[in-house]
């Protein structure tokens, strides 16, 4: 059975949803031309089932690797870690380390508690805040997961995370009781988050969201949402799952100069193993004391040993400064086929350790899945926005760059005849949220 077979039959029979992270569902890329699933990866070589061998010049494991994928550092301490044995009926010691460490990077950090999921540490922050607070609402700006707390923004008359999220994502299976707990507002929105505080304040436990993302909050808005949150008796959760370490070390809100009482992090903690920890203020934690936050798994040894190995590899390399010159490296390959071509596309990056170009709205699905399955005939998986990692190198751009000129200058030619829908391999991307069968 190759690849696009079983993906098929795990879609159609056995698996609802068809794989466990949204993100990579084929048919959001290039259905029935993506691979669905992979044999080997190091650096950034993705060896697929059917054994064909891609280089990843697309998100990178969700954001998850920023040391590339299977780091050699980080690999040796988990091999050493499952040699002694990851697992057993008394804790792993290096998770005390590992507090320490955090709270060593983050000065105003005193507590932490850890996970190994993006999705299950915001759960806990949040109801480490609920707990502290003996408050109910959350006030969100941004994605932060799938649980109950933060989808039960969409149990109103209207979608309220389309613009936050994903059109289309409906809050079946989540309590309708939970209406009016979640309350959205959007980045930079001053008057939208005053509102809620007008409204909201006094039942508010915590605000959460992103220092940043693609862009740098305005001037005083992280300080004014503190303050006015800090005013009303709430706290402030700051999401660094996605962001964290890729602008700075320890974190965004380091470089952005604003303290939180509560920080997330996961995804490149571990580096591809899981790991996750919210850490706090004493005062801000004291509510872990008396609810009821425990799991079996969150107890294994291969999470907080790649952590550690992991922040150690960040001490040693100027990660910031890397995926940033190689952010500007991209861009500027891009510049220059678009520039050549006359391409009607756009460079769109404030932070280039997230590479991006923009595609005309008019034919936006049609050119996106022309790049991405060209480039895959190629041997990359590519998208119009890169998430740069400490493994993409000035080799590997010899290999991108001659083959986004191919590309680039088939969608120029595509556009001039007219016929992009008839250069197509198959249906364009699926956008949003929706049923596959």
């Amino acid at each position: 059975m190759n690849g696009q077979r079983l993906y098929e039959h795990a879609r159609d029979t056995r698996i609802p949803g068809a794989v466990q992270l949204r993100s990579k569902l084929p048919e959001g890329h290039a259905p029935e031309q993506w691979p669905a699933y992979f044999r080997s990866a190091q650096g950034i070589e993705i060896v697929d089932y059917d054994g064909r061998s891609f280089q990843d010049w697309s998100a990178h494991g969700i954001g998850a690797a920023l040391l590339g994928y299977r780091d050699p550092d980080v690999t040796a301490a988990v091999r050493r870690c499952v040699d002694d044995g990851s697992f057993s009926f008394l804790n792993p010691a290096e998770e005390v380390e590992l507090a320490d460490r955090l709270c060593a990077i983050h000065p105003w950090a005193e507590c932490v508690r850890f996970t190994r999921s993006g999705g299950e540490i915001m759960a806990v922050g949040v109801r480490i805040a609920r707990a502290t607070t003996g408050r109910s609402k959350v006030a969100i700006c941004g994605y932060h997961g799938w649980h109950d707390w933060y989808i039960a923004a969409n149990l109103g008359d209207s979608d309220a995370l389309s613009g936050l999220l994903m059109p289309g994502l409906d809050p079946k299976g989540v309590p309708r009781e939970l209406r009016g707990t979640a309350l959205p507002f959007a980045f930079d929105d001053r008057a939208a988050f005053d509102a809620i505080i007008a409204e909201h304040g006094d039942d508010l436990a915590c605000v959460v969201m992103e220092p940043c993302r693609y862009v740098d909050p305005a001037p005083g808005f992280l300080e004014h949402v503190r303050d006015e949150a800090h005013r009303v008796g709430a706290l402030l959760m700051l999401d660094e799952i996605t962001i964290g370490f890729r602008r700075h070390f320890g974190g965004s809100h380091l470089r952005l100069g604003v303290e939180p009482d509560l920080a997330t992090f996961a995804k490149s903690l571990g580096n591809g193993h899981p790991m996750a920890a919210v850490i706090g203020t004493r005062a801000a934690m004291d509510g872990a004391h008396e609810s009821f936050i425990s799991s079996t798994y969150w107890t294994e040894r291969v999470g907080p040993v790649a952590a550690l190995a992991t922040l150690k590899k960040h001490e040693q390399v100027d990660l910031p400064g890397h995926v940033d010159r190689m952010g500007r490296r991209i861009l500027e390959v891009w510049r220059r086929h678009i520039d050549a071509l006359a391409l009607p596309l756009t460079i769109s990056s404030n932070y280039p350790c997230f590479a991006t170009f923009g595609l005309p709205e008019h034919e936006r699905a049609e050119l996106m899945l022309l790049f991405v399955q060209e480039m895959l005939r190629r041997g990359f998986l590519a998208k119009p926005t890169v998430y740069v990692t400490l493994a993409h190198t000035e080799e590997n751009l010899e290999a991108y760059d001659p083959a986004v000129g191919e590309v680039f200058a088939l969608m120029a030619d595509a556009i001039r005849r007219d016929d992009v829908k008839a250069r197509l391999g198959g249906p364009v991307a699926m956008s949003g949220f929706k049923r596959l069968v």
